[in-house]
């Protein structure tokens, strides 16, 4: 992942998230999932969520040339930037704009399904199990993660608690809905009800790696939702709330910085199931 110094609010958040997160965080806990599923070669594999295309472009070169793998996502601007992406080896990847709760896919078109890191945004979370059951055949196999509760994840949770601190109560909600579906027994009972067997659930903590604080904090304003939180602030006022949350942060967080930069865990739910 290219770095490129102090606010990029010229280009498109899903181009910055590509660039700023994907090598950094998402690509990890892509790696970790498709490695639980077990993708064979050949097989047919559908990414719900893909985001800008980690896991796609992962499980494309485990499938290889004889495999299919369709992504979707619902977040057009994502699918833009995984689509002006170089294609990886393997099987070509398609591209699909639409919703996890109404896939445009047949009844048993595929072997295995992903869904990383998106679960916990769906608004209809069991009817989009539902569909991914739909479109799996027998036997089939699924693998999902969801973050664990933000209170487990550090980083994020000062993160929330400095961005309420300094620009009021509730505002870090974006950062906090990514850990909303924390109950494993919630998540467990999400599988069962859509229809899976045998659903396995570990919970799996991740290293997640920064040049510093710092860095991290101006990445999170640029490349995520929280980037509007200042979107419509001037360049003075921007660099000040994200001087005064990386102090925070940094003073909160001192544990997981030295000289070779900032490392912190990061924790999640991972589910492998079969149908």
């Amino acid at each position: 992942m290219s770095e490129q110094p102090g606010w990029q609010l010229d280009r498109a958040s899903a181009e910055l998230y590509e660039r700023f997160l994907v090598d950094r965080v998402t690509s990890i806990w892509a790696r970790d999932l498709i490695g639980r599923v077990g993708l064979r070669p050949a097989a047919r594999v559908l990414d719900v969520a893909c985001g800008t295309g980690v896991a796609a472009r992962l499980a494309a070169a485990k499938v290889g040339d004889g495999g299919r793998v369709a992504a979707l996502d619902v977040n057009r601007g994502m699918l833009a930037v995984a689509r002006s992406l170089p294609a990886p080896e393997g099987a070509p990847i398609e591209w699909h704009e639409g919703s996890a709760d109404a896939l445009p896919f047949g009844e048993g078109e595929f072997e295995a399904v992903l869904c990383q890191l998106g679960l916990q945004f769906f608004p209809r979370r069991q009817a989009a199990l539902r569909e991914m059951r739909r479109v799996l055949g027998t036997p089939g196999r699924i693998g999902t993660s969801v973050y664990t509760s933000i209170d487990r994840n550090p980083a994020a949770n000062a993160l929330a608690e400095a961005v309420d601190g300094h620009l009021g109560e509730g505002a870090s909600e974006a950062k906090r809905s990514e850990h909303s579906l924390a109950d494993p027994d919630e998540v467990s009972r999400l599988f069962d009800a859509a229809g899976f067997a045998g659903a396995q659930l570990e919970t799996v903590t991740q290293t997640v790696r920064f040049p510093s604080v710092e860095r991290w904090i101006e990445i999170q304003f640029v490349a995520t939702p929280l980037a509007a939180l200042v979107a419509d602030r001037d360049p003075t006022q921007r660099d000040k709330i994200v001087g005064l949350v990386s102090a925070d942060v940094g003073e909160a967080l001192a544990a997981f910085a030295s000289d070779d930069g900032f490392a912190f865990p990061q924790e999640a739910h991972v589910v492998v199931a079969n149908c």
